[in-house]
């Protein structure tokens, strides 16, 4: 069987202590934040991609090697485990490739291949395979099966017993690894995708009309492309097929399956081959293509997802500062709620700013009396319906106030769903739905980590087919993006909620509950090692997570910083040796980083880690997060039909696909910069380009009033493209398609590729 450590040193080009110490680390129940942060000298510094990767390649080989054992047990059992069967077996490294090897002995249904040999007629096809293979062929294969007719066993002629031969024949050379695997790679890099709208939906009328004569390589499909034309398909509109030159793959079987000279034996396997490709191989080698493009689809949509969550998690907060947070309606009015600096729901209120003068000056009167009464630093308003109206209402008010709160428009997607979400209910069970997404609003402004780690990310507005793509992979990514950013920041032990804290290393969402309570109960924690007085809350736990708690003001200011408990007494000694309290260490700035590390160099602790506790001691409690900045939406720009072709606005990107970014400009629209137009040079991935949360300035190409769309730019307005700049985007363009015309490998082993890489 494999050395799975020393295959992953291989793939990774990592060294074998470095897996093998990850794996260990794993298997004690270290979590993958925590050793990236605090394990460094034990993996060698892997960082937490890497380990990510090493994880899941270490998974799928534990469950190859589960089914190796399998398959061997059952050919074994048949009496057919050949020593240079097993070796190949033993050996390969992907699924698809070893249910290939099986694909022989594997325990079928009832075929026609199975009939025949029930009839008794696997003699001659082994008398006529020893034919094609004897030069000079000696006998005649006509003649031979006359000797097969049986009444008792059903084969009335002798051309049937010629038919079972070659069904037999037909499987097993159907059965073939090596076969399989050179039609499904000739499928990948020779075959087209090929679709069609159907007929009764005439032209104009869907959705996915740019797949109405569409045509495009296998191997080149882009991934919302092969989304597209699945949703396409579902809903009944589309129909797609995989076409590619069947005379090609009937030639390579021929070469390679018949060699004698005689004409009559010739005519009969190439029969046969044909009735091999066509009824065994064909329909199953073109689903099998069909489902590796879906998976690399779900795969590259799935990592699309993931890297705008982390964008929009890791968004700057504009700080835990009181607040005000605006619901927008026109006839039902703007709800406003108040919270305070720690995000606690104070009151709310609905105004009605836009249903005549009247209501819109007593709604001045009343927008007043909350900013003043509760000392309103900040104003969030939601960008959805009467949410540029809102705006320009605020700032007026804004305007004629002394102390002027700082207002933002804030992306609401997923707001609705918070508030009808159990958390909520629980949280606010006396409130009505449209308040909770007022207060969902406040808050995501002032820490958009702390307030979205509440709704489903599904639910957020920043993915592409999310709802078609594989949901148990997809949970499990976007959890471990959710646990990765959680982490990165760090919690602040006494305001954090219980699903904020669920996504700490190490830590569960029955320990948060408890966590909770534990502090309703006594009050603000003082200390780090309070936490070991919670219910379930043991030394594992403690050491997985204490490192990503923060306690601000509390009795150890160590307490507030990443450096672990397990560290406290290195830090101790750092401050004897510059005189200082422990108390006064982390205020030193950056003459901290006069110390000499390598006095403090031990077998358990190295410099890296040493490095990363005098990064903390210089910048305590430091938020790695950007600086706060907002777009500033054009007043003269509320709808639609305010935009102009040739405009250049301010804008926010909401959302990053393969093809391109979308980006809200403030009209309850976002508009599309294709990728063609996200840069002057050309651009092969958007997210290299721009991404979510970005202030970016655009200019209007096209709306399109009717379909509700608007085209935007980013490329400089007076660039043209220079014959030096289109070659080089040829150019660009056929390194990638050479990349992609390269020998096609399965899935399994596109991800080790990948991995490699990594």
């Amino acid at each position: 069987m494999l050395n799975i450590p020393q295959v992953l040193t291989e793939e990774l080009s990592v060294k074998l202590f470095q897996v093998e110490n990850t794996l260990a680390l794993l298997d004690d129940g270290a979590t993958i934040p925590f050793i990236a942060r605090y394990r460094k000298e034990r993996t060698g510094g892997l960082d937490e991609i890497q380990l990510r990767t090493l994880a899941e390649r270490y998974e799928y080989l534990q469950e190859l090697e589960d089914r190796k054992e399998t398959v061997l047990k059952s050919i074994n059992e048949q009496g057919k485990l050949t020593d240079e069967l097993k070796e190949k077996i033993e050996n390969c490294l992907g699924k698809t490739e070893l249910e290939d090897l099986y694909l022989p002995y594997k325990p079928k249904k009832r075929t026609k291949a199975t009939i025949a040999k029930e009839k008794g007629l696997e003699p001659l096809a082994e008398f006529i395979h020893s034919l094609n293979t004897a030069a000079p062929a000696e006998g005649n294969f006509m003649e031979e099966a006359a000797k097969y007719i049986s009444e008792e066993k059903e084969v009335k002629t002798a051309e049937e017993a010629l038919q079972g031969a070659s069904d037999i024949l037909a499987e097993q050379l159907a059965d073939k690894a090596d076969f399989r695997a050179y039609i499904r790679n000739f499928i990948m890099d020779e075959g087209y995708f090929v679709s069609k709208i159907k007929d009764e939906f005439e032209e104009g009328t869907t959705k996915y009309e740019m797949y109405r004569n569409f045509k495009v390589k296998v191997k080149d499909i882009q991934p919302h492309n092969m989304l597209a034309l699945r949703r396409g398909e579902s809903d009944g509109v589309v129909a797609f097929s995989v076409e590619f030159d069947e005379a090609v793959v009937l030639s390579y079987l021929e070469s390679q399956e018949i060699f004698t000279a005689n004409a009559d034996l010739r005519a009969f396997l190439s029969k046969m081959v044909k009735d091999a490709f066509g009824r065994l191989m064909k329909t199953t080698l073109i689903g099998e293509v069909r489902l590796d493009r879906r998976m690399k689809a779900d795969e590259d949509s799935i990592k699309t997802f993931e890297a705008n969550l982390r964008e929009l998690l890791l968004s700057s907060p504009a700080g835990m500062k009181p607040t005000l947070g605006i619901d927008p309606g026109f006839r039902t009015g703007c709800k406003i709620v108040a919270i305070d600096e720690t995000g606690k729901f104070l009151e709310y209120k609905t105004i009605f700013p836009h249903t005549g003068e009247a209501k819109k000056a007593k709604a001045v009167e009343e927008l007043k009396t909350l900013i003043e009464k509760y000392k309103t630093e900040l104003i969030a308003i939601g960008n959805g319906t009467a949410g540029r109206e809102t705006d320009i209402f605020v700032r007026d008010v804004i305007a004629s106030l002394e102390t002027k709160p700082v207002k933002v428009m804030v992306n609401e997607s997923g707001a609705s769903v918070y508030s009808a979400s159990p958390v909520a209910i629980e949280e606010f069970p006396d409130l009505d739905v449209s308040v909770r997404g007022a207060v969902s609003i406040a808050r995501r402004l002032q820490d958009p980590l702390a307030e979205l780690v509440k709704i489903d990310p599904k639910s957020i507005g920043v993915g592409q087919y999310q709802h078609d793509v594989d949901q148990k992979l997809l949970k499990k990514k976007l959890g471990e993006s959710v646990e990765s950013c959680v982490n990165f920041v760090g919690v602040d032990l006494n305001t954090a909620s219980k699903e904020l804290l669920s996504y700490v290393s190490g830590i569960n969402s029955a320990i948060s509950k408890n966590v909770v309570e534990y502090r309703n109960e006594h009050g603000a924690f003082q200390s780090r090692g309070e936490l070991m007085q919670i219910d379930k809350f043991g030394p594992k736990t403690f050491e997985q997570a204490a490192g990503f708690l923060r306690i601000r003001g509390g009795e150890n200011p160590l307490d507030n910083t990443a450096v672990h408990p397990e560290s406290y007494s290195i830090v101790q000694r750092i401050a004897e040796d510059l005189g200082v309290p422990v108390a006064q260490v982390t205020s030193l700035g950056s003459k901290i980083k006069s110390v000499d590390l390598k006095k403090y160099v031990t077998e358990e602790v190295g410099e890296p880690t040493l490095i990363d506790i005098l990064n903390e001691l210089e910048k305590p409690g430091r938020d790695p997060r950007e600086e706060f900045r907002y777009a500033e939406f054009s007043d003269a720009v509320k709808a639609m039909e305010d935009l102009q072709i040739g405009m250049k606005l301010e804008g926010v990107v909401t959302n990053v696909t393969d093809f391109g970014a979308f980006v809200d400009i403030g009209v309850h629209q976002d508009g599309l910069v294709h990728v063609s137009e996200l840069a002057d040079n050309y651009v092969s991935d958007p997210l290299e380009a721009v991404k979510v949360g970005q202030i970016v300035t655009v200019r209007v190409l096209d709306v399109n009033l009717s379909l509700r769309r608007i085209s935007l730019s980013m490329r400089s307005e007076d660039r043209k493209k220079t014959k030096s700049g289109h070659k080089n985007s040829q150019k660009d363009k056929k390194k990638n398609h050479k990349k992609s015309s390269e020998k096609h490998y399965s899935l399994d082993d596109l991800k080790a590729k990948f991995n490699n890489r990594l």
